[in-house]
């Protein structure tokens, strides 16, 4: 080999010669970061330009059907039809009897600009689009002790028009209230939610979506979750031609408690698909996601996709998340994919796991032995598969709704 060859091999090598930073074993905080995240990869912006317009060959959209909810792609005159109001549950009004003494609650229409905001961006085009047709926020704001939960109802009457809606929950330092969000009616709806928990806060958001026929709700919910606090965030998912909804959380500071439930059920020719990003950047944090589901008919299709990040800077990390999915009938179709990126071994545990498959033919077995015909052991099936994480609401009222609405869909299967 000539001289002038092993130089240049020489120089072509030491350009190529990656330096991986070598962690300082004094400092437990100090873990590199040798590769970036898919986390710090993905686009995050306010621009609507600054993310391609969405299709199947993209990693974000490849379970969603996007011809479908094409009319989200881009900016549109919001139709303002959406009716936003506050109450509680059955109807109530708010009274004293739902504050403690140093508790308040209010719901305001703000100015986006004048709106508190997280410091998250929306994460893909349909939230963009959403953040910039919404010309204001509805700004929910609790702080203080709220004795009795509250409902905010948010309630479509067309399915002719596009809406547009940006929510913010936020409650302050050491608040803590059990907030019901309810979506109903018949819509097509791009939504933007931002909740904010600020230290020591306890929280509970139950997010309902029970709409009509023909309604489509595309949504990006951003959460932050505060030094000590704790958010119990629930959704439920009964109806709708298709819904979309994801959500991007981060924490605020050390000994953050996330506990993320969902549960959906989708009827023939309906698409539902809900997506977590889990992100923990601070120390000693801990979170739970769970959702379960259930199918039937032909072309009923449900999506879930959870992704956890471990940062370097989050030892004593404690995560897991789960997916359980049940295919009533032939024909219905559930994605799952669970996905865990871990960047620092200083941990307390971090697991997922997810699965698909029919009833267990030895639970009906059991059920028939004991007297119970095929249909009603279908039946308690269900009922036992969702029962757990509905009584987590722990609304008598709403968890006895939701209980008679899965009644409602069971009963259509059997026809």
């Amino acid at each position: 080999m000539s001289e002038d060859l092993k130089e240049n091999l020489g120089n072509k090598m030491t350009e190529k010669e990656i330096n991986i930073p070598i962690a300082d074993p004094n400092d437990p905080y100090a873990v590199p970061a040798a590769m970036p995240s898919s986390a710090d990869k993905s686009v995050r912006s306010f621009n609507v330009e600054d993310f391609a317009i969405p299709t199947r060959k993209q990693e974000d959209w490849r379970y969603t059907p996007v011809e479908r909810i094409s009319e989200f792609f881009e900016r549109f005159e919001s139709s303002n039809s959406i009716q936003v109001t506050l109450e509680g549950v059955g109807g109530a009004a708010l009274d004293d009897s739902y504050v403690g003494s140093d508790g308040s609650v209010s719901l305001q229409v703000k100015p986006k600009n004048e709106a508190p905001h997280t410091d998250m961006k929306p994460s893909d085009r349909v939230a963009a689009v959403a953040w910039n047709t919404a010309k204001s926020a509805y700004v929910l704001h609790v702080s203080g002790e709220i004795k009795k939960p509250i409902v905010l109802k948010i309630q479509g009457d067309n399915v002719n028009t596009l809406d547009a809606l940006h929510l913010v929950i936020e409650a302050d330092s050491r608040s803590n209230a059990d907030i019901i969000i309810e979506h109903t009616g018949c819509a097509k709806l791009a939504e933007g939610v931002e909740i904010i928990l600020g230290k020591h806060a306890h929280v509970s958001t139950t997010f309902i979506q029970e709409w009509d026929s023909g309604s489509k709700h595309v949504g990006n919910q951003r959460i932050h979750v505060g030094e000590g606090a704790s958010l119990r965030h629930t959704m439920v998912t009964l109806g709708g031609d298709v819904v979309r909804i994801r959500m991007d959380q981060d924490f605020g500071g050390e000994q953050g408690d996330l506990n993320m439930l969902g549960m959906y059920f989708v009827d023939p020719g309906e698409h539902v698909e809900h997506r977590t990003m889990v992100v923990h950047n601070y120390p000693e944090c801990k979170s739970r996601v769970v959702y379960k589901g259930a199918l039937e008919g032909k072309g009923a299709h449900s999506t879930w996709v959870g992704n956890a990040l471990i940062k370097p800077e989050a030892p004593g990390t404690d995560s897991y998340e789960l997916n359980r999915n049940l295919v009533l009938t032939p024909g219905a179709i559930a994605d799952s994919e669970p996905n865990l990126e871990i960047e620092n071994g200083n941990i307390i545990g971090a697991g997922h796991a997810s699965s698909v498959g029919r009833f267990d033919d030895e639970e009906l077995f059991y059920l028939q032995s004991r007297g119970v015909s095929e249909v009603e052991a279908r039946k308690l099936v269900v009922r036992g598969f969702f029962n757990e994480l509905i009584e987590e609401i722990g609304v008598p009222e709403i968890v006895d709704h939701l209980m008679k609405a899965i009644e409602r869909r069971l009963a259509r299967t059997e026809e």
